[in-house]
């Protein structure tokens, strides 16, 4: 069962083509979008891989769905835009993050990238910086940002499985963001993890997401106040 559940782990995001259209982090930062009309719900801007893009699953299964169904329920005024992609990684991600603000003008960005950087054996180094410079580039425009983590086996060795899952807490705390330590808690490492994931042994069944949403929403509900 540790072995299987390892796998689920380091599979949690499936390596599929990803876009990388956007302009540059310093266009973003000069040019911040300008304001939204005075009441106008605040916009959660969700950018991720399949773990968000619910890859497999029937559409408004996810968690992100569920999130807009579990602001509805508490009343609370705000618009959700899930601009996750399968297979996308940090890279790509900062790619697309420029075009993203100016279109959509977010109050709140949640950052779901960074499986993908590990299951590809990519450097720490530019997962981090590009982390950190896609929350610093949501904080330019006035957004509050989530960062939220991921874990991985040591399929590339101990210390990089160790440093990568410093990589999450450690952007949060240099940039005065939020942080969701381990976006798969209580899916991936519960004693029946074959379970919650579909055939692929890669990706969460429909039924394992409202415990995604569960892990998510206590930090996203501060940043909503």
């Amino acid at each position: 069962m540790r072995l299987k559940r390892r796998h689920i782990m380091l599979s949690a995001a499936l390596a599929l083509p990803f876009a990388t259209a956007g302009l540059s982090l310093a266009q973003a930062q000069a040019r911040p979008a300008p304001g939204k009309a005075a009441g106008a719900a605040p916009v959660v801007l969700v950018v991720g891989d399949s773990l968000s893009a619910e890859y497999g699953i029937a559409r408004g299964t996810g968690w992100v769905a569920l999130l807009e169904k579990r602001l509805a329920e508490q009343k609370l005024p705000a618009r959700v835009v899930n601009a996750s992609i399968s297979g996308d990684t940090t890279s790509g991600g900062r790619a697309r993050l420029p075009g993203l603000l100016t279109q959509h003008k977010p109050d709140v960005v949640v950052l779901e990238l960074g499986a993908n950087d590990a299951l590809r054996g990519l450097p720490l180094k530019g997962t981090e910086d590009n982390l950190r410079q896609m929350t610093q580039a949501s904080q330019a425009i006035g957004a509050k940002v989530l960062v939220v983590g991921i874990q991985v086996p040591p399929n590339y060795g101990s210390d990089y499985t160790r440093r990568f899952g410093e990589i999450f807490p450690r952007v949060a705390q240099a940039t005065n963001a939020g942080l969701v330590p381990f976006l798969l808690k209580g899916v991936a490492d519960g004693p029946d993890a074959a379970s919650l994931f579909q055939a692929d042994r890669i990706h969460p069944l429909a039924a394992a997401h409202p415990t995604i949403l569960d892990n998510v929403w206590p930090e996203l509900r501060k940043l909503l106040r």
